[in-house]
């Protein structure tokens, strides 16, 4: 029966990581993984996670199962990180959200939803995106067209031909992907001003916009980073938005997120919810529970809110200085390039400008592993490892 079959190619991202993981030479370093790291290489539990944990320990009391949109009163909680508290959307009764597992699983049903029921509809990413972006999409059968984002002659942001492009090709009924924050992979990000122009045009040419907010609080705060995509929310009739509590929670591997449709009414936010429903019956049943726990004792409980935000503070603080370091040891170094525009980028990742040959002789000769499009994480940066990287790179550049 499967004689036909052909092994396909891994994700090369997750093959890169299995190299650093074969790779005996004890300076390697692991620049691909997306996940925060600390200064030791180790991916830590929040302490305020570890407290919400103990006290569902004590307080659970059933494994019971929770239902198509998980737990109901998780619902609120998406609305209040999204939006803000208070935000009068939330009142309005034109926003609903679910829980779903990560932000993989929100974009997953959001690719079947448009599959189905948004016909001809055709998804506008960024040039680059999140490598996955593309595969979720294709298995529902949506188109997959990209628009310029990420210029390399200046390690920055191409927002006129981003623009320029939309404007000629992009159809009424289309759907656009943005990320909210701390772009995945450049480190780009959009700017307040560029939001609103977006905003205007979403509005004007009628596409349905699609926000992936992967990474709030990793950039500059966690109201910061999403004010685009609240003020997006503010001044459009519809909106499906994608969000991880991965990340801002470091719960990885409990996969926890949550997805919100904002329509033109309350009668057709729970149209569309109800619609969502069924996606997600088809796709997983019912989403795991214990992360969302997590997430919701947190937030409703004051203080261990505040330790929370405190610690995100701390690790979006040390991911910023680590950018600020690494610029000032290259240039310390006398390599022959300007690298300071890391400085200016945001999150977990940044294009690096560096060419695949010279990605390719860092993995080879210095067991320093970069993805070949020369994105590297910010966050595999260490003070235990910084001079041997800039020293590294200053040998291949010159």
């Amino acid at each position: 029966m499967f004689k036909h079959l052909k092994a396909v190619s891994g994700d090369p991202l997750l093959a890169l990581i299995m190299a650093h993981k074969q790779d005996s030479n004890p300076k390697k370093i692991d620049l691909g993984v997306g996940v925060y790291k600390d200064d030791n290489g180790h991916t830590p539990i929040l302490k305020s996670v570890k407290k919400a944990e103990a006290i569902l320990l004590e307080q659970e009391d059933s494994k019971s199962y929770l239902g198509i949109y998980g737990a109901t009163e998780f619902e609120g909680i998406i609305k209040d990180l999204i939006l803000g508290e208070g935000n009068p959307l939330i009142n309005s009764g034109r926003i609903r959200s679910t829980q779903t597992p990560g932000g993989t699983g929100a974009l997953k049903v959001s690719a079947d939803f448009i599959s189905a029921n948004l016909k001809d509809a055709r998804l506008w990413v960024s040039d680059p995106t999140w490598g996955n972006h593309q595969s979720i999409f294709d298995s529902a059968g949506v188109e997959v067209k990209y628009y310029p984002y990420y210029d390399p002659a200046t390690n920055g942001l191409r927002f006129d031909d981003m623009m320029a492009i939309l404007e000629a090709e992009a159809q009424a009924g289309d759907v656009l992907l943005l990320h909210a924050c701390c772009h995945n992979p450049t480190g780009i990000d959009l700017q307040f001003d560029h939001w609103k122009i977006i905003t205007d045009f979403v509005n004007k040419r009628g596409l349905l916009p699609l926000v992936d907010a992967a990474y709030q609080g990793f950039g500059d705060g966690l109201d910061e980073d999403l004010a685009g995509l609240r003020h997006m929310a503010a001044n459009v009739q519809d909106m499906l938005i994608a969000n991880s509590f991965s990340k801002n929670f470091g719960i990885y591997r409990e996969r926890c997120g949550g997805l919100s449709v904002i329509a033109a009414s309350a009668p057709e936010a729970n149209a569309a919810f109800s619609i969502i429903g069924q996606a997600i019956r088809a796709n997983y049943s019912m989403p795991p529970a214990h992360g969302a726990a997590v997430v919701y004792t947190i937030m409703s409980d004051p203080a261990l809110k505040a330790e929370w935000e405190l610690e995100v503070t701390a690790m979006r603080d040390r991911i910023n200085d680590l950018r600020a370091k690494l610029v000032a040891k290259l240039a310390a170094s006398g390599v022959s390039k300007d690298f300071s525009f890391i400085q200016d980028q945001r999150g977990m990742f940044s294009y690096s400008g560096l060419t695949l040959e010279q990605v390719r002789k860092l993995r080879s000769e210095y067991a320093i592993y970069i993805a070949d499009t020369g994105r590297m994480s910010i966050a595999g940066v260490s003070d235990n490892n910084i001079d041997y990287l800039c020293e590294s790179i200053k040998k291949v550049v010159g």
